[in-house]
């Protein structure tokens, strides 16, 4: 056997003895002619950034889950201090089931419950509302005029009297199917929420979470039941539900380990490859508190998906040392050699995989973009814990000789006169013109097919309640309970009314504000509104003796300031220079919010004026249409950017740009269909699914990337596309297949997780590891048989001498106009 270096210098045989130590390029030289210093200083950084991970957080804020550039977004944002309330803000109902809300020991329990409430950190206590509260009031008509009050009526002490008391002040309140269900058997309290706490720190919703848990169990006793929505719970149930993600974190890292060893039949490699991908993991996850980041429950998944692309690369370096060593190289010699085939293809697809990540910082939305900075941090620590560490530490190692000799078991029994494996004749068959004629074709379709079905794609949530959760959830239950029991439901959009200071009661704006009222009241999906201009209706008919000929909006100034000034300050701000309206939502799936947000917006297209400005929007619903609408915008044109970078990365690799639609082509076709799964599967587009189109892009890249390096090569060395394509098999293809079919088990188990977008997540993942290696060993030698004729190849290819032949090449240059960094030739 001869090995010529990249110097160009004579033929050496593989032995340790005969190696020259400077050949190599200088990057090459620096890592293995200085090994244990690399190893010392991973070392050191392990142990470092190890403790570093002791400190990470994991946390959410409500502020990184909004696109705060968005119009509607920024409008809330102006106006927050007059909107408290109408963000992020918590509902917990509590009810009587054993009778109504007008019983003595239910109230004495709301009671405590609600200054238990009261006294949590970070609620956002002005503007707290429930039967207990001072701005709980009352308004009715008698025969001095209006009065009203506190609906708890004065000197309450739970007698029958005051009993009746208080259902005669609810019943005039207003407040029936908004803090008092329809039926009167449970009542909210509404605990807005602030970002910080008291002491200027983030609030900690995973805290939060488990007070209000705590506050559940010691209150709900005998005939009371508690439920709990909103965005603090939600993320206090994800936060909650992370150990038993991690349960299948750990059982897709065992498949993936159980599996990497039936292939390898090598304990000290898998073991290798194992621990540098998790080296991986703990090196990123000790960078983010060094950089000031946290985790929260969307970017919760990142760490795993750095550990697959790890393992991927890993199993690749492995794969080539061990092969190398079946051939009777000294495994110091194997590591140097596999570093230089394959370094420039590993860096690649890493940078492909970066690319992929940071293509999302372009979505204005911080928690996306948080993830995008945490995922590419853990891209760029693979690129020295997988292509440099783990061939450094098998230089060491090495791996066993059974499982050197293994590995070459098919070329060997080739070379013996054997046919080839069943698999690889398969595989082959799409490099001849019949059958990669036919695999183009049904691609075609399939992109076609999948096109008109990813059409009906939405954007935004399918599901009522929390869609990250399962339907059957207890907090998708809570909400379930609400929906149906309240009219002022939890999905609540806002919109605001911009007048003069002091023109909030002019009739010509409430004129404007009941129309718009009116219409959205005839909208699917609206249960109810409230408004200034509702509640003039409603206290004219109470002046006229409760008449419903006069629920009208009286053109009556002095009348309309009389209802304004005893209104509650929630319909208008202090200087009567902004209205709030009102609409209920029975959920905030993506259809209902559209046809909000259009009704809307063609409203005050025809109505805006100096003296009345409709702005969108505040409420849950408010801006969950406005992220909506910006994930929306940037689903397409985040493909574009990765695809964009990810094909000139691929074209500064392979200089052909033939080779670089082989490698995207399938792809594209994975992403097309993956969205056609998600419109099958009932998976809206948004903050938590949107990452996952992106990053399967950026990972699925790295298939294509070891396999067409190897075609081409060969391809330019004048062998025929099937000869290549063999080679390329023998070499890159059967990890790709390893690794494809490993990772795609590993995240179907996702699909079991009480964590429904945890679950999803793992669906698209799955779906696009399989469907990204079937493209790289499919369609890819497919679309090589149309677009990289072998004549072209070899006509643009200088000879090559024939101690230059080559068993394992890299991809070089076009025209092979820089030598090649290894060539192998058996003789004899």
């Amino acid at each position: 056997m001869h090995v010529a270096n990249d110097t160009g210098a004579a033929p050496l045989s593989g032995k340790l003895a005969d190696f020259d130590q400077a050949s190599g390029s200088l990057l090459e030289r620096a890592l293995f002619n200085h090994r244990r210093i690399v190893l010392l200083l991973c070392l050191l950084v392990t142990m470092l950034l190890g403790w570093q991970a002791t400190r990470l957080q994991l946390n959410a804020s409500f502020e990184k889950m909004i696109p705060t550039d968005q119009p509607f977004i920024a409008n809330y944002l102006a106006h927050r201090q007059e909107l408290s309330g109408l963000g992020n803000a918590v509902r917990i109902a509590v009810s009587n089931t054993q009778g109504s809300v007008y019983d003595a020991q239910y109230l004495s329990t709301l009671q405590k419950l609600n200054d238990a409430v009261y006294l949590l950190p970070g609620v956002d206590r002005a503007y707290m509302k429930s039967l207990w509260t001072p701005a709980t009031r009352w308004v009715g008509v008698t025969e001095e005029g209006l009065e009203g009050g506190p609906v708890i009526p004065d000197g309450y002490d739970g007698a029958p009297a005051s009993l009746e008391a208080l259902k005669r002040n609810v019943e005039r309140s207003n407040e029936i199917g908004q803090l008092v269900a329809f039926d009167q058997q449970s009542s909210i309290i509404y605990v807005p929420l602030l970002a910080t706490t008291a002491d200027g720190k983030p609030l900690d919703y995973a805290q939060l979470s488990q007070q209000l848990e705590a506050l559940r169990a010691q209150y709900q006793t005998g005939p009371v039941q508690i439920r709990i929505t909103g965005f603090a719970k939600v993320v206090g149930d994800l936060i909650q539900g992370l150990k038993q993600i991690l349960l299948f974190f750990a059982a897709a890292i065992a498949i993936t380990a159980a599996v990497l060893y039936w292939y390898t039949r090598c304990l000290r490699s898998t073991a290798l490859v194992m621990s540098c991908s998790l080296v991986a993991v703990v090196w990123q996850l000790g960078l983010l508190p060094v950089l000031g980041f946290e985790l929260d429950p969307y970017s919760v998944l990142v760490p795993f998906l750095v550990f697959a692309i790890g393992m991927s690369h890993g199993a690749q370096k492995m794969n080539g040392i061990m092969q190398d060593i079946g051939r009777g190289m000294h495994r110091l010699v194997a590591a140097r050699f596999t570093f230089r085939r394959l370094f420039l293809a590993g860096l690649t697809a890493l940078l492909c995989d970066a690319v992929g990540f940071a293509v999302l910082m372009i979505i204005k939305i911080q928690v996306i973009q948080d993830l995008a900075v945490i995922a590419s941090i853990g891209v760029a620590v693979l690129i020295f814990t997988n292509l440099i560490l783990l061939p450094v530490l098998l230089s060491y190692v090495g791996v066993s000789a059974p499982a050197a000799k293994r590995s070459l078991r098919s070329e060997e029994a080739e070379a013996a006169g054997a046919a080839r494996h069943p698999t690889w004749r398969f595989l082959d068959l799409f490099t001849q013109r019949r059958w990669a004629t036919g695999c183009v074709a049904l691609a075609a379709v399939l992109a076609v097919g999948g096109y008109l079905v990813s059409l009906h794609l939405k954007v935004g949530d399918l599901d009522a309640g929390a869609p990250e959760l399962r339907a059957d959830s207890r907090y998708n239950q809570d909400n379930a309970y609400l929906t149906q029991h309240y009219g002022a439901s939890s999905d609540v959009f806002a919109v605001m009314v911009k007048t003069p200071p002091g023109g909030c009661s002019s009739y010509d704006t409430l004129q404007r504000v009941d129309n718009l009222d009116w219409q959205l009241r005839g909208l699917p999906g609206v249960d109810s509104t409230n408004s200034l201009a509702l509640l003039n209706r409603r206290v004219l008919v109470g002046l006229s003796e409760g008449n419903p000929k006069w629920y009208e909006l009286l053109n009556n100034q002095a009348t309309l300031n009389m209802v304004t000034a005893g209104a509650p300050r929630g319909l208008y701000n202090e200087d009567c220079s902004l209205l709030t309206l009102y609409a209920f939502l029975t959920d905030h799936k993506a259809d209902t919010l559209g046809r909000v947000v259009d009704s809307v917006q063609a409203f005050a297209k025809e109505n805006d004026s100096e003296q009345a400005q409709f702005l969108l929007a505040a409420g849950s619903s408010g801006i969950e249409a406005a992220t909506n609408i910006v994930v929306k915008q940037a689903s397409h044109e985040m493909l574009w950017w990765v695809y964009g970078a990810v094909c000139l990365l691929c074209l500064v690799t392979f200089r052909s740009w033939r080779a670089v639609l082989c490698a995207v082509l399938p792809l594209m076709l994975t992403s097309i269909l993956c969205e056609a799964l998600m419109v099958w599967l009932g998976i809206g587009v948004k903050v938590a699914t949107l990452p996952v189109i992106a990053l399967g892009v950026g990972i699925g890249v790295d298939y294509a990337l070891y396999v067409m390096s190897i075609v081409l090569a060969e391809m330019r060395r004048g062998s025929s596309l099937s000869q290549a394509y063999y080679r390329a098999l023998q070499f890159t293809g059967k990890v790709v297949m390893l690794t494809g079919v490993t990772l795609a088990i590993g995240v179907g188990t996702w699909m079991f997780s009480p964590i429904k977008f945890q679950a999803d997540m793992g669906v698209l993942l799955a779906f696009m590891f399989v469907w990204n290696m079937v493209g790289a060993l499919i369609l890819l030698p497919a679309l090589a048989y149309f677009l990289l004729p072998q004549k072209r190849l070899v006509a643009d290819t200088p000879a090559v001498p024939a101690t230059m032949a080559t068993r394992q090449p890299v991809v070089r240059d076009k025209a092979f106009q820089r030598p090649a960094t290894l060539e192998v030739r058996h003789e004899g």
